[in-house]
């Protein structure tokens, strides 16, 4: 009788010590630095040089658990945004927003959405006739945005992470705005930087 309850609790322990949890998580700070290239070449050298702050992954109530079942981390990522498929959307946001979009951004009209959009923010700020042009490469852009966010994530072989990547983004298109661009805050007011 004495040997049931120290068997019990000798199963309950190997249970424990076999438990490994494997924790594939989001890695913010390589997603945020690979953010900052990808936005610094699209928008250009005036880009402001400030990245924002990393973003907690949730794990703070865990410390307890993984003393007693430690976690098995997945290895540092090193978010790829050099593939083809990348690179040709990234050039062809620089030329739209060098040969068009800027000056709309500079005028006002302009703003990044909260997330990670373009968006018409004051279609008075752009004369009637060229309105029209502007909806249709804000269009295309957007088109890029979400493609290029899919892209990477699929790239990077976690396709799950597309939210998070559009995310990092749209923080960090804001981070590298220049002063006087507006942005729209997660309520949905407009701020000028």
């Amino acid at each position: 009788m004495r040997r049931l309850p120290f068997l019990a609790a000798l199963s309950a322990g190997l249970v424990l010590a076999a438990c490994v949890t494997i924790n594939v998580y989001f890695p913010a700070a390589e997603a945020q630095q690979a953010a900052k290239e990808f936005v610094d070449k699209v928008i250009g050298d005036d880009a402001q040089d400030v990245m924002p702050a990393p973003a907690d992954n949730g794990s703070g109530g865990m410390a307890l658990l993984d003393f007693f079942i430690p976690a098995a981390h997945a290895q540092s990522v090193d978010i790829s945004i050099r593939t083809p498929e990348i690179q040709a959307i990234q050039q062809r946001m620089a030329d739209r927003f060098d040969a068009s979009l800027r000056a709309q951004f500079d005028a006002g009209a302009l703003g990044f959405g909260s997330d990670g959009m373009l968006v018409v923010r004051d279609a008075a700020a752009v004369p009637l006739r060229e309105r029209s042009a502007l909806n249709q490469a804000v269009a295309d852009d957007n088109r890029d945005r979400k493609a290029v966010y899919r892209e990477i994530a699929v790239a990077n072989g976690h396709p799950e992470w597309e939210q998070q990547i559009r995310e990092t983004f749209a923080k960090q298109w804001i981070a590298s705005a220049k002063a006087g661009w507006w942005y729209q805050t997660s309520a949905g007011d407009w701020k000028q930087k």
